[in-house]
């Protein structure tokens, strides 16, 4: 985007006299002489917004104002003024397509005549089918799941044509749901076999080479602690208490000693930019034979490691620290449940056979977890903010249908290793932004001051306040807030009717994290350094700071070094955080499809929820199990409704009920739309006045 603007910047907009008149009425007049370019996001209702690098907040597109563009087209526009229109947000439209944002496009094909066809399109935001004619069809018939190459973007009048390139699968067939969203969001899932030649042949056993010059804490004694069916286990943690001191080992799997920079292993990894995980499948950022294999620290294995030995006072302040390279050797391979269980029940041991193993790490775990609570209670004092929204869980048949559906919240033991990790992170990130050295953070912005005045306004209702810092926003003129302001209120609403609503808006308030090479703090985290080192299996940020690390160890950071990784880690910054974005949504929308596939089995049932979502055209309910619907208000019972945004909540104009954010309601089930992953329900009273 960057380049884009760089090459346009002296392109100049024509001035012109005329105004522009909107459907609703209004009148706008071209601002001369603006030429901003930015990424055009396309909305289902017509609208769009574009999105332009440095510039706090999206330019809206008015219905008819896009140029023809399509959902993610770079664009370059024209701001708009209006006269008495009231909107905040800065209007603009598209005035010309620099380039497009997608070649291919995934959807379901439907034979129209003889001679040609229609795909149309899984993503919602393309809103126009795509022509099919019979030679580029592909032998599709109706209900096929495709791929389609784009050949001719159409325009106002005339829709885009294409040509199908790739055969899902029928729409019904197992696996294909997920397939279409695994290939609409250009997700790699094969390795090319010069990729997974490399990575079999980087993939042996651990020698006495290997383990020259490296710490040897093989003595020491360590776990591993995840879930049940990970297979990629890249942490294990030790922890020793002298009297005085706790001492900390984060012991992370050294993937750079096999991932060389620049290799084809490396070229994919950085393409990939972080593993994702679907509903069905995981698409690893690495090939199994390193991520399940030498670089998985599987018990009783030598493996080699960069570790982070932290000294930990009784107050849980870390007064000292080291980082080496090591070779290790995992005790007890751990899961999650399996700890929870034994700090919940130590007598497990001896009632349960399963058990009787590790007798002796009972000590350890309670040692780990009294660590924990001093690490955690450290960083709320600070004002370490902590959202406890729980997870979903998907259990899926063999043929990939939904069978279960249930919230998957933390415990003692997940608790545990989040504190650890956090602890190694930070470590990391306050050392090597003291030496100076080029380095990829994570960062957590401080939110718009507009959003927090907005929240602010809303909790008063209910008789919360929040303290400014007394620092003045810079966009937008608010005062910033403090971590600890969102902490004690997150404390404060704790066990109240509200406190879901609350939470849910304060979160919204939050800025996205993202990667950088700018250390410019962690508000979330309430700190000043932050990054990612504890994960090099599934994020290549992690993966490209422990070269970094490495390099510093090994005395290797010469002038010609540190100048090549400032030239690459802006661009490895960027890309990770677009990655990691993709992969999020990806994960959201397989879990939302199969939610949609399991609520078909309950049409016509009712449960109890809360209002999550607030909007003109209705209200989401959330269930106990994360399963979102939505009530449209069309089926509010009652005379005529009004929403009022800056309170969250829909009003009876005549009957003054009032449905808000956070209320307990009863819903029924009464349809399901897997191709707009969408779930209707009809609303059937408001828990309160029951």
């Amino acid at each position: 985007m960057k380049k884009i603007n760089e090459k346009y910047k002296n392109v100049k907009n024509r001035k012109k006299k005329n105004r522009l008149t909107s459907a609703s009425g209004v009148k706008y007049k071209e601002a001369p002489e603006t030429v901003l370019i930015g990424t055009y996001i396309s909305n289902t209702k017509g609208f769009g917004f574009v999105e332009i690098e440095g510039r706090e907040e999206d330019l809206y597109i008015p219905e008819g104002k896009s140029g023809g563009a399509l959902h993610r087209d770079t664009v370059q526009v024209a701001l708009l003024s209006s006269g008495g229109h009231g909107r905040r947000r800065q209007e603009a439209r598209v005035v010309r397509i620099i380039e497009r944002g997608f070649t291919t496009v995934v959807g379901t094909y439907e034979q129209s005549g003889h001679n040609y066809g229609f795909v149309t399109p899984d993503n919602g935001r393309i809103s126009r089918d795509i022509f099919i004619s019979k030679e580029n069809s592909g032998n599709a018939v109706t209900g096929h799941k495709v791929v389609v190459k784009i050949r001719d973007y159409g325009d106002g009048r005339r829709s885009p044509e294409g040509e199908i390139t790739e055969l899902l699968g029928h729409v019904n067939d197992p696996g294909v749901d997920i397939m279409s969203i695994v290939r609409g969001y250009e997700l790699p899932c094969e390795f090319s076999e010069k990729v997974l030649a490399q990575a079999k042949n980087v993939a042996k056993e651990v020698s006495a080479a290997d383990m020259a010059g490296r710490r040897d804490l093989r003595n020491v004694t360590m776990v591993t602690i995840d879930g049940e069916d990970a297979k990629d286990l890249d942490d294990a943690v030790s922890v020793e208490f002298d009297g005085e001191n706790y001492h900390l080992g984060v012991h992370i799997a050294d993937v750079a000693n096999y991932v060389q920079e620049r290799s084809a292993l490396d070229r994919e990894a950085l393409k990939r930019g972080t593993s994702v995980y679907l509903v069905d499948r995981v698409i690893p950022m690495l090939p199994h034979t390193l991520s399940n294999g030498i670089c998985s620290l599987n018990e009783g294995e030598n493996r080699l490691a960069l570790s982070c030995l932290m000294s930990i006072d009784k107050n849980g302040e870390i007064t000292d620290h080291e980082i080496v390279e090591s070779v290790i050797r995992v005790d007890k391979r751990m899961s999650y449940t399996q700890v929870m269980n034994i700090l919940e029940d130590e007598a497990i041991i001896k009632t349960n056979p399963d058990y009787a193993e590790y007798a002796d790490m009972t000590d350890l775990f309670k040692l780990m977890e009294r660590l924990a609570g001093l690490l955690r209670n450290k960083r709320k004092k600070r004002g370490s903010i902590d959202f406890d929204f729980p997870e979903c869980r998907i259990s899926l048949d063999r043929d990939g249908h939904p069978v279960e559906i249930k919230a998957y919240e933390r415990n003692r033991a997940t608790d545990i290793i989040e504190d650890f990790m956090l602890a190694a992170n930070e470590t990391v990130a306050q050392h090597f932004f003291w030496t100076e050295t080029p380095f990829v953070y994570r960062v957590h912005d401080v939110p718009d001051p507009e959003r927090i005045e907005k929240l602010a306004a809303f909790i008063g209702n209910y008789g919360y306040y929040m303290k400014s810092t007394g620092k003045r926003g810079s966009k937008t003129g608010g005062e910033e807030v403090h971590p600890k302001e969102i902490q004690r209120l997150l404390s404060k609403i704790a066990g109240t009717k509200e406190e879901t609503m609350i939470s849910r808006l304060a979160l919204r308030s939050m800025k996205q994290a993202k990667y950088s090479t700018e250390c410019t703090g962690h508000f979330g985290l309430a700190c000043s350094y932050y990054c990612h080192f504890t994960s090099p299996i599934r994020r290549y940020p992690d993966l490209q700071i422990h070269r970094i690390i490495k390099d510093s160890l090994r005395g290797r950071l010469n002038e010609g070094k540190i100048e090549h990784y400032r030239d690459i880690l802006p661009e490895v910054a960027k890309h990770s955080s677009e990655a990691e974005r993709r992969a999020d949504e990806a994960e959201r929308e397989t879990d939302k499809l199969k939610k949609v596939e399991y609520m078909e089995g309950h049409i016509g049932e009712v449960f109890e929820g809360v209002v999550s979502g607030v909007t003109r055209w209705g209200l989401y309910v959330e269930l106990p199990d994360t399963i979102e619907g939505m009530v449209h208000i069309s089926k509010i019972p009652g005379d005529y409704y009004i929403c009022i945004e800056d309170k969250n909540e829909i009003v009876g104009t005549y009957t003054g009920r009032v449905f808000q954010l956070g209320m307990p309601v009863k819903v029924s089930v009464s349809g399901c739309d897997r191709m707009t992953r969408s779930i209707d329900f009809d609303i059937l009273t408001d828990m309160d006045n029951e």
